[in-house]
């Protein structure tokens, strides 16, 4: 039923591409300001643009080396299991896909940094429009590229190589999958790495030892610093979110195969995520349109607004798409062969939608300024950087509590409604909105930016009030971001965990059976062992990069004083060089881990494995994560008029309290935007790994 409805896939995605074109020209044609903004924002784009460009050679070699693996494991095609070489086909456009998503997000938020800046000289409200207008191509790049390969390749394989062969054509969209989180894992370890040794080194020597301020142009890190937003937080959130997206339709599609099976070929249950999709990219073009303020107005509220307004519209249009395209109820069968109607699975998607949105709020409430947890933390810096760190941690552990609460509850209300499909659908309903969400969440780093650049071409008062202002609430929508991957992240695992089980025919993992047993505890070690992989690498690259802007200060005649100019290229090298040599051993580790383990312990520890990091990988990525964040804005608390004690006291930027909590703000910063948001792809890649791999170590 409704197989005509494929069509509208990749239209919706090349609609998507449309309006971020669009989007992309209207923020180019805008004023980027005086030749001095102009300089400075070049120097920020040539240094993001290298650093992709020098990572996407290192990753083509390991695409082509995949991708002839795949090729030849696959090479004897078999029906029964699914296998196909052409899986090798479908993880090259993935990677190809997920990488041009970074590159256009990339290529406009590096524009639209300035452009910001130079609206933010007019007012509040133009400045939004421009931000947001950047972040917004980033989102739709990423859905519109994402549903136009994959309900491409679907086409194509449905109707002129697999026509009928169901299982073969899901296997082989598996790698499109894999492709996908295979770039996303690169990206965000690199982008990690390469934004936290600028921004580590730009803290401690220019902000603690020589007390200059943010952004201050003296500072040699800061281009690399800047660059570090863009390269960290538009393309690797939107790497990430990409497999995110992709991997949930995915999944959905492959537990759908079972419902199919049931109803005698009909092919509601496999295209319904598609059309989902589909329609989740209509609903986030409309929600674009609701995002504007007024002078004064409050930003994050004009962002809500848009958010929230297009998860609505989504929840609404996902019980119309369930309607008709789920089989007739009474013969499709979901846990325990309770009949599934498309009630259920529109509240199974609804239910995703709302375990995002919870997810978020908690995971703001931990991170926002002006709140019991970020307060607790900024009290106990004025006894030291040690009660500073006791206090950041204890926040981000107490953190993981309410969001696993809430994902397990949405994990039992879905699959009440549809079984494991109730889940992925979930998964789904939680990312239908990806487009807009991401849109938010890059306008984050475009409004960082334009606030750095306000500062080194020396603009005046109020035009870094105002950036000050989208930064601030920028950093919201980041933690906020983050949050809401993490659930997602969770979601989506679970759902390519029942794929597996499905593909791999297991029907149940036994934990007393020592090889499961061992299977779980080298899951659960492993987010620990890559944790430390990746902070290991920032801290290495901040030691190098705190050298030499050390150096600089010290053999530059005048640099302190403003009368010379840093050596900025030097620092931009530094962090991309790191990042590069750095990244590849995180990302060989989730590559290679689930391949051993599946070919020699078997499918089943292989499930023990993935049950193990899942749990694990996705605790550490929200107490990561928020205690970063908490520390973030920590520190941030002193930086206005200063942070008001529970005593009445009045510590100001500069005092040791600040220092303290800028040091704790440096240790929460490879937290937060390096170790935690990639352990939601680590979670995810390796049970896309497993997926992919189920057909050659299938149970007979």
């Amino acid at each position: 039923m409704g197989e005509h409805l494929i069509y509208l896939v990749p239209a919706a995605g090349v609609l998507a591409l449309a309006f971020a074109w669009v989007k992309a020209a209207w923020v180019k044609k805008q004023d980027a300001g005086t030749d001095k903004m102009k300089e400075i924002a070049a120097l920020i784009q040539e240094g993001a643009m290298a650093f992709l460009g020098r990572e996407y050679k290192v990753l083509s070699v390991f695409v082509v080396i995949v991708a002839a693996i795949l090729f030849v494991a696959n090479f004897n095609a078999d029906t029964v299991t699914g296998r196909t070489p052409v899986i090798a086909l479908s993880f090259v456009v993935g990677a190809v896909c997920s990488g041009l998503a970074g590159y256009f997000g990339m290529r406009v938020a590096t524009n639209a940094n300035v452009r910001t800046t130079a609206a933010a000289r007019t007012g509040l409200p133009a400045a939004l429009q421009v931000a947001f207008s950047g972040g917004s191509v980033m989102g739709l790049s990423v859905v519109g590229l994402a549903i136009l390969g994959l309900g491409g390749l679907y086409i194509v394989y449905s109707m002129f190589l697999f026509e009928g062969e169901l299982l073969t054509i899901l296997n082989a969209l598996t790698g499109y999958s894999m492709g996908a989180s295979s770039i996303a894992l690169f990206a965000r370890v690199g982008g990690g790495i390469y934004t936290k040794a600028a921004d580590v080194g730009a803290d401690l020597v220019g902000k603690v030892e020589s007390g200059l301020p943010e952004d201050d142009p003296r500072n040699p890190a800061v281009i690399a610093d800047n660059v570090g937003d863009n390269v960290g937080d538009v393309a690797g959130m939107g790497a990430d979110l990409f497999e995110s997206y992709v991997g949930a339709i995915i999944g959905a599609m492959v537990l759908g195969l079972g419902f199919v099976t049931v109803q005698g070929g009909d092919l509601g249950p496999i295209l319904l995520p598609l059309i989902i999709a589909a329609g989740g990219i209509l609903a986030s073009i409309v929600g674009t349109f609701f995002v504007k303020t007024k002078e004064g107005g409050n930003p994050q509220h004009a962002l809500d607004f848009g958010a929230f307004g297009a998860a609505g519209v989504m929840a609404v249009a996902t019980f119309g798409i369930a309607k008709y395209l789920w089989p007739e109820a009474g013969t499709t069968y979901g846990p325990g062969d309770s009949i599934v109607t498309w009630v259920d699975v529109g509240i199974a998607t609804v239910v995703g939608l709302g375990t995002g949105v919870l997810v978020g709020m908690i995971t703001s409430y931990y991170c926002s300024m002006g709140k019991p947890p970020v307060d607790s933390i900024a009290e106990q810096s004025k006894t030291g950087t040690a009660t500073n760190i006791i206090a950041g941690l204890g926040v981000g552990m107490q953190s993981t509590a309410l969001p696993i609460i809430v994902i397990a509850i949405g994990v039992v209300a879905s699959a009440h409604f549809a079984g494991l499909y109730g889940v992925a659908i979930a998964a789904l309903g939680m990312l239908s909105t990806t487009g807009i969400q991401l849109a938010v969440d890059a306008y984050g780093p475009i409004a960082d930016n334009a606030g750095g650049i306000a500062e080194m071409s020396a603009q005046a008062p109020e035009v870094r009030e105002r950036t000050d202002k989208l930064d601030a609430v920028g950093n919201t929508t980041a933690a906020i971001g983050k949050g809401f991957a993490i659930g997602s992240a969770a979601m989506t695992a679970l759902a390519l965990f029942a794929a597996f089980s499905q593909q791999a025919n297991i029907t149940g993992i036994d934990i007393g059976k020592p090889l499961v047993m061992a299977g779980l505890f080298v899951g659960g070690m492993l987010p620990f062992l890559f944790s430390s992989m990746a902070m290991k690498a920032v801290g290495e690259a901040a030691m190098a990069m705190i050298e030499e802007v050390r150096r600089q200060f010290r053999e530059i005649p005048g640099l302190l004083e403003g009368n010379a100019k840093p050596d900025t290229a030097r620092c931009v090298d530094i962090s991309t060089a790191a990042a590069i040599q750095k990244m590849v051993a995180p990302g060989a580790l989730a590559i290679v881990t689930p391949v051993l383990v599946g070919f020699t312990m078997g499918p089943e520890a292989l499930g023990g494995l993935l049950a193990g990091v899942t749990v694990a990988g996705v605790l550490m990525a929200i107490f990561m994560s928020n205690a970063g964040g908490a520390w973030d804005n920590a520190k941030k608390s002193f930086e206005g008029g200063g942070y008001k004690m529970s005593d009445g006291t009045v510590h100001p930027k500069g005092s040791d309290a600040h220092n303290a909590a800028v040091v704790g703000d440096t240790v929460g910063d490879p937290f937060k935007d390096t170790a935690g948001p990639s352990l939601n792809i680590l979670v995810k890649l390796m049970s896309v790994v497993a997926l992919v791999i189920a057909p050659l170590i299938a149970l007979q």
